[in-house]
C-alpha cells in the first residue's frame, strides 16, 4: 500500500484515464473494535463500485471486466492488520492502486476520467511530511517522514555509501577519532555528493528537513553544504545504519517542538490578519474565499470534519448520506487552496475554537 504522495505522484494520478476510472474510498480503523468491520465494509464497497459499473451504459464488456479484475487485485493487496484512518482503491483499465491515508475519508465510489485524489491531497497536508538525512563516514540515509512514523527511502541516489577498502593502515587508525575522519577530503566529496542528492530529492518534493549525525559529521555539513546549511541538526550519531524506529525516536521530540512553534506561528499570522480584515472564519466563508483564490494561508484543526449541502450560494449542514450531501467539504477546501498556491497549515483541535475550526487569512 501507498503512503508518500510527491508532486509528480499526484500529477500522474491526476492525468485523464479511459473511463471509468474508479476511485473507491472507505474509512479503515487502527484499533479493536471498530477495526473487525473493516474487511466487510471494504468488500461491500468494492462490491458497489462493480455494481456501477455493470449499471453504466457507458462501460463496455470488455472494459468493466478488465476495472473488475484490477478491482480484484488491488482488494488482495489491501493488508487489513497496519490499516491507518482511511483506504483509497484507484482502478482502471491496466491499472491499480492502493492508497493507506492517516485521516479519514468518507466511503463512496465515484466513476470518473480521473482519479479523485483531494483525500489523498488533504492526508498528505495533514501529515505535514518531512524529510530525515542520516549521516555518517560511511553511509548517508534518507527517510519519509510523518505524523507517526519515518520510513527508509531508497531512489534518488539513496543510500549512499562509501567503502574504505583503499584507506591506507594509518587512516584506518583514525576511523575512530571523528574530527579527523570528516576533516579527510575523500569523505568531504562523499557528504558533497549527499548534499547534491538532497538538493535534488527537495527540488521535487520540498519539505522540512532534519539532519542526524555526529557533531563533527554536521559541522562539516554546515561547512561544505547547500541545502542541509537550512536543516534542522540533530546531534545523534548512528541513525545512517539505524532501524525506522531509532530514527523516529530520535526525531519525535524535536519535530513535535517544531509543530508547537508552527501552530504559534499560525496562532501569530491569523491574529494578525483580524487587526487587516484580511481574515475569514468559519466554513462557508473560507469555502468562498478558497473559491475564489483569495486565501494565502489556511488553517485546519487536525481532526475537523464536517457534513454539508451547497445550496447555491452557501454552504449549510447537512447529515451523512443526504442528497447531494458533501461529506469532505474541509478535503476540498484544502484541495483548492494548495491548487492556488495556498499554505496549509493543520493545528491542534481547539487551537480555532474561535473560527470554528477552520480560517484564513487572505490574500486581498
Amino acid at each position: 500500500m501507498e503512503h508518500a504522495l510527491s508532486p509528480a505522484t499526484l500529477t500522474e494520478l491526476r492525468r485523464p484515464r479511459p473511463y471509468p476510472a474508479v476511485s473507491v474510498l472507505t474509512p479503515t480503523h487502527r484499533r479493536e473494535p471498530e477495526k473487525a468491520q473493516d474487511p466487510v465494509r471494504l468488500r461491500n464497497v468494492v462490491a458497489a463500485a462493480k455494481k456501477q459499473l455493470e449499471s453504466d451504459p457507458a462501460v463496455s464488456r470488455d472494459r468493466r471486466a478488465d476495472v473488475e479484475r484490477q478491482l480484484d487485485q488491488a482488494l488482495a493487496e489491501v493488508d487489513l492488520t497496519h490499516t491507518e484512518d482511511g483506504l483509497v482503491i484507484f482502478a482502471a483499465p491496466g491499472e491499480h492502486q492502493v492508497w493507506s491515508l492517516a485521516r479519514p475519508v468518507p466511503e463512496r465510489v465515484v466513476l470518473a476520467d480521473t482519479f479523485l485524489t483531494r483525500n489523498l491531497v488533504s492526508a498528505q497536508a495533514a501529515e505535514r511530511p518531512f524529510w530525515v538525512l542520516s549521516v555518517s563516514a560511511d553511509r548517508v540515509s534518507l527517510w519519509n517522514g510523518g505524523t507517526d512514523r519515518v520510513a527508509e527511502v531508497r531512489a534518488g541516489g539513496f543510500p549512499l555509501n562509501r567503502s574504505f577498502d583503499n584507506f591506507d593502515a594509518e587512516r584506518q587508525e583514525r576511523i575512530g577519532d571523528l574530527p579527523s575522519t570528516f576533516r579527510d577530503e575523500g569523505i568531504r566529496h562523499f557528504l558533497r555528493d549527499a548534499d547534491t542528492a538532497m538538493s535534488a530529492v527537495l527540488k521535487d518534493d520540498a519539505r522540512p528537513l532534519y539532519i542526524t549525525g555526529e557533531q563533527a559529521a554536521l559541522s562539516a555539513l554546515d561547512e561544505i553544504g547547500t541545502v542541509t546549511k537550512e536543516a534542522v541538526h540533530i546531534a545523534h550519531g548512528g541513525l545512517a545504519h539505524g532501524t525506522h524506529e531509532a530514527v523516529w525516536q530520535a526525531v519525535r521530540p524535536i519535530v513535535a517542538a517544531q509543530d508547537r512553534k508552527s501552530s504559534d506561528e499560525v496562532a501569530r499570522e491569523l491574529e494578525s490578519a483580524r487587526g487587516r480584515r484580511a481574515f475569514a472564519a468559519g466554513l462557508d466563508e473560507v469555502w468562498q474565499n478558497a473559491r475564489e483564490a483569495r486565501v494565502r494561508l489556511l488553517a485546519v484543526e487536525e481532526n475537523y470534519r464536517a457534513t454539508v449541502r451547497d445550496d447555491g450560494e452557501h454552504l449549510v449542514p447537512a447529515e451523512s448520506g443526504d442528497l447531494d450531501a458533501r461529506e469532505d467539504i474541509v478535503d476540498e477546501i484544502v484541495e483548492q487552496c494548495l491548487e492556488t498556491g495556498a499554505e496549509v497549515r493543520f493545528v491542534p483541535d481547539g487551537t480555532l475554537r474561535d473560527a470554528a475550526g477552520i480560517a484564513g487569512v487572505l490574500r486581498y
